[in-house]
């Protein structure tokens, strides 16, 4: 495999969190997610949470996909739209317990929302797990529960059988588990379908978030729900297959990291599937777009002007014959010449040295004493130029503009080629 594997595989963004390490910032993605996208065929490109990165995500095109992991509290503003029912002491009780998790990044959220949106408006595959589920809720209209412990028992307070979920637990990130009922008829019911029993469709899912999705986007079908109603994992239907390369999803919850205790082995064989689907979406995708892509065609000449520069050309070809061998042309021969000392006493301001040289060179005139009194014209030429093109229309102009600067560089790249050939010659 070479070792230029960016040129190979497709491109997955993923967005850093930042966080302090001895009194700096460092910013840093999950190796869970990093190695399941490697694994499985693509290349992790990290965007990283810095300033003013928002401004800058063309240049990390070409995305072929989007995976969007782990973070603080989205900020409320961006999706709150009615009055909060928890009171100003249970959001500082929330700040309080959650401190590491509602300090809120806007830079963060302004990166990832503009690539949720992007991801949206053009069909590239997207994977959110935890707040990067949330993000794709929110960036399609949707909205959260701040907290989804006080909101969902309040909410609950009149029932009869209320289950309390444990979401989070900050002394058991990975060990922390609780049961989703997933839905047939899904990507998720079809990945963990030969480990649900019949009766339940139960799994247990690590779960680490106190935040979640409270009213789903409507373009989103839910995929599974926790035992106190809470959604915890959702996708778009019409941008759901992997082989053609669509892929819009959402999982609460951590599939990466459902593994057994102090081994690599994963809680069901169906955890890894959202990766590699998604993966295979990428791949899909990465195909589609390349395909699609047309190199453009040079551009030609047409015809008129490939006839002139071919008759330039030759005029050169022939004042380099007449310098080099000595070779008197025939009349007929000679007016051939005259296509080269008219493009070059019409096209080149000279300098002394370059007069020198041409004079030395004989190159394209027919005597050096003539052609150096025709350069002693160009100042009453210039002048008249001016009146004539004043009188031109903007297309004549560009037209010829055009030509002249085709016949410059195609004189220039000859005569340097053919000049140089003689110096190498001597």
């Amino acid at each position: 495999m070479t070792s230029d594997l960016s040129v190979i595989l497709p491109r997955v963004l993923i967005v850093s969190r930042r966080s302090v390490r001895k009194n700096k910032f460092v910013d840093f993605v999950g190796e869970y997610h990093l190695d399941l996208i490697v694994g499985y065929g693509a290349v992790p490109v990290i965007v990283p949470r810095v300033t003013g990165v928002h401004m800058l995500l063309d240049s990390f095109e070409p995305i072929h996909g989007v995976l969007l992991c782990e973070g603080e509290d989205l900020d409320p503003s961006l999706y709150e739209t009615e009055s909060s029912i928890l009171s100003p002491e249970e959001l500082e009780e929330i700040k309080r317990i959650h401190s590491s998790d509602t300090a809120i990044d806007k830079e963060k959220d302004t990166i990832e929302l503009r690539l949720a949106k992007r991801c949206l408006e053009r069909n590239i595959p997207y994977l959110g797990i935890c707040r990067g589920s949330q993000v794709l809720n929110v960036a399609c209209g949707g909205t959260l529960y701040q907290d989804v412990e006080k909101e969902l028992s309040s909410k609950n307070k009149e029932g009869e059988d209320v289950v309390v979920v444990k979401h989070i637990d900050y002394d058991n990130y990975d060990g922390n588990r609780h049961v989703v009922n997933v839905v047939e008829n899904t990507p998720l019911h079809c990945w963990f379908k030969d480990s649900l029993e019949d009766d339940k469709k139960e799994i247990w899912v690590n779960s680490y978030h106190h935040q979640g999705v409270k009213r789903l986007a409507q373009r989103f079908v839910p995929m599974a729900f926790s035992q106190d109603g809470l959604i915890e994992g959702f996708y778009d239907p019409d941008a759901y297959n992997p082989e053609e390369g669509k892929f819009i999803m959402g999982l609460q919850f951590h599939p990466e990291r459902m593994r057994r205790p102090d081994t690599d082995e994963f809680d069901y064989p169906g955890c890894p599937c959202a990766y590699q689907e998604f993966v295979k979406a990428v791949i899909a995708y990465q195909k589609k777009i390349s395909s699609a892509t047309t190199i453009p065609k040079p551009i030609k000449p047409d015809q008129e002007l490939d006839k002139r520069r071919k008759t330039i050309i030759r005029s050169f070809s022939l004042a380099k014959n007449i310098y080099l061998n000595g070779v008197r042309l025939s009349p007929a021969k000679e007016s051939e010449l005259e296509a080269g000392a008219d493009f070059l006493e019409s096209n080149t301001v000279l300098s002394s040295q370059q007069e020198k040289k041409l004079i030395q060179m004989g190159a394209t005139v027919r005597n050096s004493t003539s052609y150096i009194e025709k350069l002693k014209m160009n100042e009453e030429r210039e002048r008249v130029a001016k009146i004539v093109m004043g009188k031109m229309s903007i297309e004549q102009l560009s037209d010829l503009k055009s030509f002249y600067q085709l016949m410059g560089q195609i004189c220039s790249e000859e005569l340097e080629r053919k000049i140089q050939g003689i110096v190498n010659e001597n």
